[in-house]
């Protein structure tokens, strides 16, 4: 699941929606030699029909808006939430309650995914509501524009881009979807999960027997469930508990999700777990709220979460809706 740790952080589908200021615009994608060497390519390789590939292209428009969120100096929480972020769209009372909700009306699905690859069904609820709001707010960007735009225009990620275009079109037609109708994130992610093409492909998981499809929510659940499974989860062991830090700031000890500090080291800095914490290392994380900073202490679990999407804030979410959920 590396492709997709730049998608920092899915919940923001929430609150962006295709930019009304800067709509697609026409554009001559074909007029560009890569372009022709990616249809050439496409042909040759997949065996697409190059009239297909061609009216597709032709069709496709410049989006202005996603583009503007990968070219020039990377400007931290432009696609990168901070805390303070989650706590306004996701980690509140509102998301609580939709988890609760989704939990009781899909109760047996999570049930039966829980038993099927032996992980926690609440924080299946919890990636839900942090990627899509329980699959209510999916995108409403033009897919194909969108991963035309960055696949073939100078970018931070283009060679990202390049390989998830090639993906779309061996998606749409594997799926027998209209390529240009389908629509998600800003970066091409699809569904309730939000998966880009390549990981759709792979990771799609038909779970009611009627179909694979990345915005059936029986699907996501089941695909959710997979990805943990897969990725190590451990039932019944931590995934992160809060410690005893009550100061403004903390830079005592480095604080990260991807490398873990010895438990003892943690304890011999002054930061004790309040709550049971057996593992003999520890992912020490800080939450940046206004004000001060929390200190949690993460087990191997909390680090499948982070698999999915690379940052302490996602894992902590989830963590957080899966916990008031239980």
């Amino acid at each position: 699941m590396k492709i997709i740790k730049f998608l920092l952080l899915s919940f923001l589908l929430s609150t962006l929606h295709a930019n009304d200021d800067r709509p697609p615009v026409p554009y001559n994608f074909l007029a560009k030699k890569e372009v022709k060497n990616f249809v050439n390519m496409m042909v040759t390789k997949y065996h697409f029909k190059r009239a297909y590939v061609t009216s597709v292209l032709k069709n496709a428009k410049l989006d202005r808006d996603t583009l503007a969120r990968y070219t020039g100096k990377f400007k931290k929480n432009s696609t990168v939430g901070t805390w303070e972020r989650f706590k306004l769209h996701v980690v509140n009372q509102e998301t609580f309650e939709e988890a609760r909700a989704f939990k009781k009306k899909h109760y047996k699905t999570l049930k039966r995914a829980e038993n099927v690859y032996k992980v926690d069904m609440n924080y299946i609820v919890g990636f839900l509501g942090v990627e899509s709001h329980f699959g209510n707010y999916t995108g409403d960007y033009n897919i194909l524009d969108a991963l035309a735009t960055l696949a073939f225009h100078p970018n931070r990620m283009q060679k990202l881009f390049k390989s998830e275009i090639e993906h779309l079109f061996l998606f749409a037609r594997e799926k027998h979807y209209d390529i240009t109708k389908l629509e998600g994130s800003f970066a091409g992610a699809m569904g309730c999960v939000q998966q880009l093409p390549s990981v759709a492909r792979k990771f799609n998981h038909d779970f009611d027997g009627d179909g694979a499809s990345v915005w059936d929510i029986e699907d996501c659940i089941g695909s959710i469930a997979k990805f943990m499974h897969k990725n190590g989860w451990r039932n019944g062991k931590v995934v992160a508990v809060p410690t005893n830090f009550k100061g403004k700031r903390f830079n005592k000890l480095k604080t990260t999700h991807r490398r873990t500090i010895a438990t003892k080291s943690i304890r011999h800095a002054g930061i004790k777990p309040l709550k049971p914490f057996n593992e003999p290392r520890a992912y020490l994380l800080k939450l940046r709220n206004t004000t001060h900073d929390e200190i949690w202490m993460g087990g191997r679990n909390f680090r499948v979460l982070t698999r999915y999407n690379n940052a302490t804030t996602y894992g902590m979410a989830i963590h957080l809706i899966a916990e008031h959920v239980k």
